[in-house]
């Protein structure tokens, strides 16, 4: 027994040995020719687009393309999409490409990975062009972490000046754009230069993989830092032709929490000085053909809301009761009709699919906790959900 146990041991330590050398050589088969990266501060939701000219330098075919985070974004992705360039200025387009996790047992230092599968192999010496999007959360940390009514909002965002990556990196560059020119500090690594919101790194050439330069950027950003802590949407499909929608929110101010006393008249005197890190309204995207609208909390109906609507969408305008500032938190309910013909098709083996929005239709929030109730008419039978993503799923008979 002892003896077979040391057998498997001898079995995974080999395998895994392997493994990892297959994944060293493969990333030196791959470098980045160029890559140019533009990180978006603009907004409490960090944008980041990469482009890269990946070449292949080995000896056999390449199909994928990983991408590599720190352990410090790991936790703050929200969303990973790619797609490969196909032409040249105004015949280009974009083949969007598949992204999935995956992990390298020689990983450094917590490093998490996508891949990237190519519409086709690449060939040895041959050259492609990718165009990344991911999205990050939770990324800006107020600092001061408080503040007064009359004072802006700081920001810390933390990165590094060269782009975490398993290949060799022949030139890179990034920008950082900011919503104003307010820079307070910001780390240098030459050459670094700033032009009004712009904050350009390098171009940096030759650097090795997982080459990693931390810098600190403390900013300016008023925007709003607006959380949904928790969204509950009921989605009931009526057999009269309306689909009704329930969210019901729990909203928070996730910015610097707000000191000292609120003065009301301040407030509505001095608009563009007095609470400028505050938000007062939301914007809310609804599918055309909305109706029934309505937006209320535990008190009653808030009259302060504009709906607009033409044949391609309805937007849905809203205040809460007062303005939110840091730290500050507010609950209530949007619920509006639409026609369930716009949303329910028949299959010809007879089945009905329900296609419909997932996510948040609040602009520039980022949801926290989502749950998502559908409720079927009364003789459906055999449900499911198929959903791009992981989720929890249960089925509740009633």
């Amino acid at each position: 027994m002892e003896a077979m146990l040391r057998i498997r041991a001898a079995l995974l330590l080999s395998a895994l040995a392997l493994l990892s050398l297959f994944f060293r050589s493969y990333s030196q088969e791959i470098q980045i020719a160029n890559a140019e990266r533009r990180i978006d501060l603009t907004s409490h939701i960090v944008k980041v687009f990469l482009t890269l000219k990946v070449e292949n330098v080995g000896t056999s075919p390449a199909s994928e393309i990983l991408l590599a985070f720190p352990p410090t974004q790991v936790d703050q992705l929200a969303l990973v999409k790619a797609a490969a360039t196909v032409g040249k200025r105004k015949k280009k387009s974009y083949l969007a490409l598949d992204v999935i996790p995956t992990e390298l047992p020689d990983a450094p230092n917590g490093t998490k990975y996508f891949s990237i599968s190519l519409l086709n192999p690449l060939s040895t010496g041959e050259t492609a062009t990718l165009e990344v999007l991911y999205i990050l959360t939770h990324s800006l940390e107020p600092f001061p972490a408080e503040i007064s009514q009359s004072e802006s909002q700081l920001v810390y965002y933390r990165d590094s000046a060269l782009i975490l990556s398993p290949y060799h990196i022949k030139k890179q560059t990034t920008f950082f754009k900011t919503p104003s020119s307010k820079l307070e500090s910001f780390t240098r690594v030459e050459p670094t230069n700033r032009a009004g919101t712009e904050l350009k790194y390098g171009p940096y050439e030759n650097h090795p993989p997982y080459s990693f330069l931390p810098i600190l950027l403390h900013f300016e950003n008023n925007n709003p830092f607006a959380i949904v802590e928790e969204l509950v949407r009921e989605v009931e499909i009526s057999h009269w032709g309306n689909l009704q929608i329930t969210e019901s929110y729990k909203l928070a101010h996730a910015g610097a929490r707000h000191k000292g006393m609120f003065s009301r008249v301040e407030y509505q005197s001095r608009p563009s000085i007095s609470g400028v890190s505050s938000f007062k309204n939301l914007l809310a995207r609804l599918p055309p053909r909305v109706h029934s609208v309505y937006y209320r909390d535990e008190i009653g109906n808030i009259s302060s809301s504009h709906l607009r609507t033409d044949p391609w969408k309805s937007e849905l305008e809203i205040e809460p009761r007062y303005p939110l500032f840091g730290g500050w938190k507010a609950t209530f309910v949007i619920g509006y009709g639409l026609p369930l013909e716009d949303f329910l098709f028949e299959s010809p083996d007879g089945k009905r699919y329900l296609n419909f929005s997932f996510g948040c239709p609040l602009v520039e929030t980022v949801v926290n906790k989502l749950t998502v109730k559908v409720a079927l008419p009364e003789g459906a039978k055999d449900p499911s959900a198929v959903i791009p993503f992981p989720v929890e799923q249960h089925l509740e008979v009633t």
